[in-house]
């Protein structure tokens, strides 16, 4: 499976990565923060990735790691939970199987016990409910001293030593993988908030049918722990395994989850039909990186990325994932109006975000397949958009005539225009509202 990697925003203002893969019932995957990153982990955990085949699998970075925003400071359950949230939320599902790996766990039985009715299924894997069973264990005292003094040796002790000792060479692959999920700041903090959790009052509120995975390899948590939290929940399923990698889990989950895993349909040809193709491109993106510096503009284009999805979102529109467009977006509509009424309230977010967008339109038949589209009323979209003064909304005379009138605006002829890779000039023309 080859992941489309994405941002969601919490509600408290932070960028959350995540990706999706595959088709089928939506899985969503909570790994341990610190282990997770939306680019490395479908190579790293490629067991965890096989035990949903058949599924769509939604894997993203909590706050504070990977891909995700950094610079956080509140690692509260409270706030993690705001991280499943946001993530749910932009992948448009309303039920799930939840799955939870060690650190993640307490924040998974928060967000399962407020949502019972969008969790259908829960996974723990090496779970605790309280800092009391981490109080248990030798192996994490003796490593949050060492996470203190040494960040290179904490994680290459945790690989080596406190979670891989029968697998060395997997052991110095852990290591490496920490330091590229997560920086050692970021990592302290968030110890000294897992300090804090406890949902042990939680467990038997849980109502979806729930399957308690322990690593006997990990030496973190202890078998103990995972017990506890199988007895807690009603009609919990306990299993253990012996395996550093995961891989031996895979059976074990896929038979948890065989009722919701469908057989595969026939694959189907690509489809066709008219589309309504909305491009948004931010101007002058170099000149712009120049003056802000890479960091300060990537950071920028990500909020605006975001905020760009959410409004073609609320017009009914899809943006397209399986583009490459640097720092633009292709979205797709079944209406003209809406698409026209998604590219002014997308000129806006990117005025208020000082970084003014190039937007084009047009309308013609396109052919879908998975989750791209093609045809020439694609590259005359680009094109357009291409054409288009900073902020302006620029539109192909198909998409006047169907718009003119139910959308609310006026439009400035621009005249015939030449467009590369187009055999005719297309006619263009300038959106205007009342407050332009």
């Amino acid at each position: 499976m080859q992941p489309r990697i994405q941002y969601a925003r919490t509600s408290d203002g932070v960028n959350i990565a995540c990706a999706e893969a595959g088709a089928g019932y939506p899985f969503v995957m909570m790994t341990s923060p610190g282990y997770s990153h939306t680019e490395l982990s479908w190579k790293f955990w490629p067991s965890l990735i096989r035990a949903a085949t058949g599924l769509h699998v939604v894997l993203y970075d909590a706050r504070g790691t990977g891909l995700s925003d950094r610079d956080v400071s509140d690692y509260s359950i409270e706030a993690m939970a705001r991280d499943v949230e946001a993530v749910v939320a932009l992948a448009r599902v309303d039920s799930f199987v939840l799955a939870a790996w060690t650190l993640a766990v307490p924040v998974a039985v928060t967000y399962t016990v407020a949502n019972p009715e969008r969790v259908s299924h829960l996974i723990i894997y090496d779970g605790y409910s309280s800092s009391r069973d981490l109080a248990q264990s030798a192996a994490w005292k003796a490593s949050g001293a060492l996470l203190e003094l040494d960040w290179q040796l904490f994680t290459e002790t945790i690989g080596q030593v406190m979670w891989s000792q029968s697998n060395p060479e997997f052991g110095r692959q852990v290591g490496a993988f920490m330091r590229a999920c997560s920086d050692p700041e970021a990592y302290r903090a968030m110890w000294q908030a897992w300090q804090e959790y406890d949902v042990t009052e939680l467990l038997p509120q849980i109502s979806a049918p729930t399957l308690v995975l322990h690593n006997k390899n990990n030496r973190l948590t202890p078998l103990a722990a995972g017990q506890r939290i199988a007895a807690a929940i009603p009609g919990a399923r306990f299993a253990t395994f012996d395996d550093p990698t995961y891989a031996a889990s895979e059976e074990i989950v896929n038979s948890f989850l065989a009722e919701l895993v469908a057989e595969p349909e026939p694959a189907q040809g690509p489809s066709s039909g008219m589309t309504a193709i909305l491009f948004a491109d931010i101007a002058d993106s170099t000149g712009l990186t120049e003056r802000l510096g890479d960091a300060a503009f990537r950071a920028k284009a990500r909020d605006l990325d975001a905020a760009l999805r959410s409004v073609i979102r609320e017009h009914s529109g899809t943006a397209i994932e399986g583009k490459l467009l640097g720092d633009g977006v292709l979205a797709v509509f079944t209406s003209a109006r809406q698409a026209i009424e998604a590219a002014l309230a997308c000129a806006r977010s990117g005025d208020d975000a000082r970084l003014p967008l190039h937007l084009g339109l047009h309308a013609g038949d396109v052919i879908r397949e998975d989750n791209n589209v093609y045809g020439g009323a694609v590259n005359i979209a680009s094109r357009i958009s291409g054409l288009s003064a900073h902020g302006e909304v620029l539109v192909s005379d198909v998409v006047r005539t169907l718009a003119r009138t139910s959308a609310g605006v006026t439009f400035e002829d621009r005249g015939e225009q030449s467009l590369k890779g187009v055999g005719e000039p297309v006619r263009v023309w300038a959106v205007r509202t009342d407050e332009a």
